[in-house]
């Protein structure tokens, strides 16, 4: 599997002098191909602002990113981005379609490609019924989607997502979260999530980066073991999902590694003696 994006030694400061502010400090890592790994943070530790560096809209104070080994300076034309806030990311005045083709005009692509492209990218997202309307007649869980849809009809090598389920219900999370990872296995793209959500990094995710406090600094790359088709209910229940879950939660709060995985284990195996004893007498009760 080969590396598809390359942060190294990143840090970005706002500001200069005795008042300058230090949002990132000393990033590295990578992420493969094919990929879709989740950076999970305390609220205002940075996590966006890495994103921005690694998007090229914000260029970093120290260290670099690289795209397919190439040093990134500015937007990628093979890069998108999701963000959290739909309603300002959409036109009002255009069409889904219309909104789906728009990043698409800047290309050397013909009316009819762009056209189809972004007919393919609705029908992903299952939106291939409202092309006709406008954003405001859509509800804030479809207008995500043609979010979505817009990012996929550019066809990235890379995706980045910034919070992109946090302004949506809990039910319409999970239809989203199972779109992204759905859409990641067809595709293959290669996707970064940023999130403050630990059971949201944990369910989408191959890897989990968990972040410190600010200046965000990387604590710990865990890799998730769960079974690549997973079930907003039976995967959440499992083992293997409680254990990762309360390993991150205490890396969060200021755990080591280590004794983050010792905790989160005993923690699993409490949780399931519980259900053993519950399932235990009810059959007993009844």
């Amino acid at each position: 599997m080969s590396t598809m994006l390359e942060v190294s030694g990143l840090s970005h400061r706002y500001g200069t002098g005795a008042k300058a502010h230090i949002a990132v400090n000393d990033l590295s890592f990578t992420v493969e191909a094919g990929q879709l790994a989740s950076i999970v943070g305390p609220s205002g530790c940075g996590k966006s602002t890495l994103l921005r560096c690694v998007a090229g809209l914000t260029p970093p104070t120290e260290g670099t990113v690289s795209l397919h080994g190439d040093r990134v300076n500015g937007v990628p034309d093979d890069l998108a981005v999701v963000f959290q806030d739909y309603s300002r990311s959409l036109f009002p005045w255009l069409s889904v379609q219309k909104n789906v083709e728009f990043p698409l005009r800047w290309r050397s692509i013909s009316r009819a490609e762009r056209r189809s492209r972004a007919a393919e990218a609705l029908e992903q997202v299952g939106l291939s019924a409202v092309g006709g309307k406008f954003p405001w007649q859509l509800s804030g869980g479809m207008q995500q989607r043609v979010s979505i849809a817009r990012a996929l009809a550019s066809r990235p090598s890379l995706l980045l997502m910034d919070e992109p389920f946090a302004s949506v219900d809990a039910q319409t999370r999970f239809e989203l979260e199972d779109l992204t990872r759905r859409v990641q296995r067809e595709q293959g793209t290669t996707i970064l999530v940023v999130t403050h959500d630990i059971d949201e990094s944990v369910y989408l995710s191959d890897r989990v980066l968990v972040l410190s406090k600010s200046p965000a600094s990387i604590v710990a790359d865990l890799r998730v073991g769960l079974p690549a088709e997973r079930n907003q209910i039976t995967t959440r229940e499992s083992a293997e999902f409680v254990t990762l879950r309360g390993e991150v939660a205490r890396l969060l709060q200021g755990g080591t590694p280590a004794d983050a995985v010792a905790a989160a284990s005993d923690a699993a195996e409490w949780d399931l003696a519980e259900r053993a004893k519950n399932v235990t007498g009810s059959k007993t009760g009844s």
